[in-house]
């Protein structure tokens, strides 16, 4: 038994994620030890934490997971929240991965042998390397200002909304316009609700263009396989709003000028509330104008390789036009007089990674690292939006940060074997 008496493994993944199981597939083929420890049970966050309507907003054929890529009969098509945690369910099970569920990983050290010291809720471990499969978004931000609003108010974030039924009649606001706060707004909006949506300056892409599924028109002109460094943004990129579009109903787009067109009230960017009055930015005709001209700058691009290629498409090229028009800017609502008796926040979520003692984070409490490689030998990050390419975040692209980090890992770990004690505790993968 070695002198702390802990359990000593070559690998620990934090987090049974897709990212976390990935990693473990290519670990297993490479017979490296290793757990997993999930702090809920695997798959968490897909079974939990998405709405009723839930769609993928990227088509079928992009989910390639390890040993199972997509199965179902419909590649063009769009999962719905319960067929993707079935597909997850079919990959967990196929995998057999080592996972401990519900064990909370409280903290990570480093000794200065460069050994690790893993310290959770089921006991004290040790290892040689460490792979933080955790994602990035941990905490739900709900600002300050929330704390003011009248109790009479029902407050939720996104992670935690399911359907309109959930919330008291009346109103709803819906403060963030990214992904996931333009599909609740068109959620609730569908559900009949009466919607005031503060948007933000999320781009907006087109769901279908030119006789195609934008996505396969960005996967031909290479997108997908752009790294990091190699983007015109360089790492700032990671920092970039997700465009909002949907893959509800077999997949269309989103456009909030077509919702006001229909009732849904649009205000800027809400920044404050007095007591009485919500408090916008003017800058909602910005943010309308800013992601149309990123649809209309997407299909051009498309425009150009259709040209470049020779490709012949039925569809010509068109430019969007707006539906609607911005009369004047608001920069407040009176809360009482609105009708709003709920608030959904859909502004995102922050990173927590306070159990990890790591000199590897920037001022924002982000991970810094190359492909998912750290400064610190043996720690390692996996599942990050655009770890090194778009898809890395997504079910499209983990496979390959999954493969690259293992190969570098089994050459680090040839290369700083640790001697401890023969009578250690030993974990088999």
């Amino acid at each position: 038994m070695n002198a702390n008496n802990k359990q000593h493994v070559q690998v620990i993944i934090v987090g049974g994620g897709q990212a976390g199981l990935s990693m473990s597939y290519f670990l297993q083929q490479e017979k490296i030890s290793h757990v997993v420890f999930e702090k809920n049970t695997i798959m968490h966050g897909w079974k939990h934490e998405r709405w009723d309507s839930f769609t993928l907003v990227t088509p079928n054929w992009q989910c390639d997971l390890p040993g199972l890529p997509y199965d179902g009969d419909n590649p063009k098509g769009f999962m719905t929240g319960k067929q993707t945690v079935a597909w997850l369910e079919r990959f967990a099970k196929k995998l057999n991965a080592p996972v401990r569920e519900g064990v909370t990983v409280k903290m990570v050290t480093t000794d200065e042998s460069g050994l690790y010291h893993v310290s959770t809720s089921d006991g004290e471990f040790t290892a040689d390397q460490v792979v933080v499969s955790s994602g990035g978004y941990h905490v739900p931000i709900v600002p300050r200002m929330a704390e003011r609003i009248p109790s009479s108010i029902r407050q939720v974030h996104s992670v935690d909304y399911k359907n309109a039924a959930q919330l008291p009649e009346g109103a709803v606001l819906v403060v963030g316009s990214g992904q996931s706060g333009a599909q609740i707004a068109e959620d609730l909006h569908i559900a009949g609700r009466k919607v005031f949506l503060a948007t933000g300056d999320a781009p907006r892409v087109a769901r279908f263009y030119r006789g195609k599924d934008v996505v396969e028109w960005l996967d031909d002109m290479g997108y997908y396989q752009i790294s990091v460094n190699d983007h015109p943004l360089g790492k700032n990129v990671r920092n970039n709003t997700n465009h909002y579009v949907t893959g509800r109903d077999g997949g269309r787009d989103i456009d909030l000028r077509k919702f006001a067109l229909e009732g849904m009230e649009l205000y800027g960017l809400m920044t404050d509330y007095d007591g009485d009055n919500l408090i916008f930015q003017p800058n909602l005709n910005a943010n309308l104008k800013t992601a149309d001209d990123t649809y209309n700058n997407i299909n051009a691009r498309i425009d150009q390789w259709i040209e470049k290629q020779g490709i012949d498409t039925a569809e010509g090229p068109s430019v969007y036009s707006p539906v609607w028009e911005l009369s004047e800017e608001r920069t407040s609502l009176n809360l009482s007089e609105s009708g709003i008796t709920s608030i959904i926040w859909c502004i995102g979520f922050r990173p927590d990674f306070g159990w990890l003692d790591a000199p590897v984070f920037n001022g924002q409490g982000h991970p810094k690292h190359e492909r998912g490689v750290t400064s610190q030998p043996g720690l390692y990050f996996i599942g990050l939006p655009w770890l090194h390419t778009w898809g890395s975040g997504r079910f499209s692209g983990v496979k390959q940060d999954a493969q690259y980090l293992c190969e570098y890992m089994q050459k680090y770990q040839a290369q700083s074997v640790k001697v401890f004690d023969c009578t250690k505790k030993s974990l088999s993968a």
